[in-house]
């Protein structure tokens, strides 16, 4: 059925006609497309209890393993991927984006190999990327010709992680950030962006539209041509080139038909908000409506998926989960979300790699540790090389989390917050995000520790390992709020009973010489009456 679609749609391109034709239909159910409906959502608890994902943020920009945004900054002349650009594939007039998506073979991809890695690393579930800012979709897409079944891999690349996913039991989610192409893909106009289906004849990508791609076929933003920034054109204003209505329906068919046929468990798009918001709600509303009522239709009417969105406002956090790049709010947050970041560059990116620049396996535990705290999930890009497969120094990385996870994993899988998040001088501090995040890179020490709870047990989680001796936690004080009754047994996961007292002071543990992992201890703390750990917990959460 998909192949006499495509089939088609390259028929009715062939003659000139709208490759819009054969609108996706939105599915009708329980929700429709107002806020108020679409406010039914709830987290689903598979999402909460599962804490940490993996991502392969991977595509055709990691053929030049030279970095992030590279099909934008490849068009900047005089800015470093220009210059790398030009001495390894010619000047982009030439070679430009649409020739470095047929170059990309992904020759060495494994996704099975891969994603086996990742669940025996903890993560629980994946996220592949559906297509990034440069508008190549990675599966088998009817509404994009541009995609990596017509060219370059030559492979549906999300039904490969998709059936990857299926046999390990992982949830699959997929991340679409093409709604930005319009404005982002703008410095090609001086190259090869304004490229039309005619210039093709004779060529490898005869047959093909290049505005199917480049959508450069409008006037160029105006106020950042000689700025040099890079977000100044990131939202609907400032600006910006409105988008046309022929370009937003297209980007509903195509994120549309990929729920219809991948089923994601998840969708994390790259905006403020949803695709569109500040010059077309309708989008969104659609999408949400669609992927929603799908999924309520598989799982008795309650949409067991979640749909991520940058910079939320309260309301808008009520029908969709807030995504935070590359940073931790402060505090803990009443409503589920999640960060996401990265051991490297977003792209693979050959520098990173040389001067050992890549996050530790400690670092990342560590934010781990903090977002489940406060109520979020850690979303971890690992790059990929262009031919589909990680580096050694990553898998390093990966090793390290595992050490940690193998004997520390119930302090985070499951889990909620306690009645407090944390104490020590970084619980006790502001930290103020950024835009969308990029907060990150807090200097967790052994004076910080990290609370969460599970079925009446306390897990408390110091950031990284003390001297050998006493070590006090004052949340168990009963001049504390979070006093929960009296302590019966502490556990070093790991190592076994520790000794303990518990005064007015909290409550404190003997730490031994034996450091079961280098990273950070975990203790589990049960109470002699379970009963008043619940009753004193919904006093101060209600």
């Amino acid at each position: 059925m998909k192949k006499a679609l495509t089939t088609a749609l390259l028929t009715i391109a062939a003659m000139g006609m709208s490759a819009q034709e054969g609108d996706v239909a939105v599915k009708q159910g329980t929700f429709d497309s107002s806020w108020e409906s679409l406010s039914q959502w709830e987290c689903p608890e598979w999402f909460k209890d599962a804490k940490f994902g993996i991502w392969a943020h991977w595509g055709p920009q990691c053929q030049a393993e030279d970095g992030d945004w590279y099909a934008r900054f490849m068009y900047y002349e005089g800015s470093g991927q220009y210059n790398f650009h030009v001495s390894h594939y010619g000047n982009p007039s030439e070679f430009g984006l649409k020739e470095l998506c047929n170059a990309w073979k992904a020759d060495q991809w494994n996704p099975e190999e891969l994603v086996n890695l990742y669940k025996s690393v903890g993560a629980r579930y994946f996220m592949a990327l559906g297509n990034h800012h440069d508008n190549f979709d990675l599966w088998n897409s009817p509404y994009q010709e541009w995609n990596s079944v017509n060219v370059g891999p030559k492979k549906d690349l999300i039904k490969g992680w998709s059936e990857a996913c299926q046999k390990a039991g992982l949830p699959l989610g997929v991340s679409i950030h093409a709604s930005h192409a319009w404005t982002w893909l703008e410095p090609s106009q001086k190259y090869d962006g304004n490229l039309t289906k005619a210039d093709g004849t004779g060529k490898w990508w005869e047959g093909l539209d290049p505005q199917e791609l480049y959508a450069q076929d409008h006037a160029h933003s105006t106020g950042w041509e000689n700025s040099g920034t890079i977000h100044s054109q990131w939202d609907w204003g400032n600006g910006a080139s409105l988008p046309s209505e022929a370009y937003k329906k297209k980007f509903q068919n195509r994120v549309l038909e990929l729920i219809n046929d991948y089923n994601p468990d998840m969708i994390y798009f790259d905006d403020t908000a949803m695709p569109f918001y500040g010059c077309d709600d309708n989008i969104g509303q659609n999408i949400l409506q669609h992927y929603y009522n799908h999924s309520a239709a598989l799982h008795q009417g309650k949409a067991e998926v979640v749909v991520t969105g940058k910079q939320l406002t309260k309301e808008q956090k009520n029908y969709m989960m807030w995504d935070v790049e590359r940073g931790i709010p402060d505090r803990p947050q009443d409503t589920y979300w999640q960060t996401c970041t990265c051991i490297g560059q977003w792209h693979y990116d050959q520098n990173v790699y040389n001067r050992n620049g890549y996050k530790s396996g400690a670092t990342v535990i560590r934010m781990l540790i903090d977002v489940v705290s406060k109520n979020g999930n850690l979303l971890l890009s690992i790059p990929v090389k262009g031919n589909g497969t990680i580096d050694d120094k990553e898998r390093i990385v990966l090793a390290d989390i595992k050490a940690w996870m193998d004997v520390n994993s119930e302090s985070i899988y499951g889990t909620r917050p306690w009645k407090t998040f944390g104490e020590g001088p970084l619980a006790e501090a502001a930290n103020p995000m950024n835009a969308q995040g990029f907060n990150e890179g807090q200097a967790y020490s052994a004076q910080d520790v990290r609370y969460v709870e599970k079925d009446g047990v306390v897990y408390a989680t110091i950031m990284a390992w003390p001297e050998a001796g006493a070590f006090n936690f004052k949340a168990f004080s009963i001049a504390e709020k979070s006093y929960s009754g009296e302590v019966e047994k502490v556990t070093l996961l790991g190592v076994g009973d520790v000794e303990f007292t518990q005064g007015i002071d909290g409550l404190t543990v003997i730490i031994p010489s034996t450091r079961p992992n280098p990273i950070a201890p975990v203790f589990r703390i049960t109470f002699k009456n379970k009963r008043l750990f619940v009753n004193v917990g919904q006093a101060l959460t209600h």
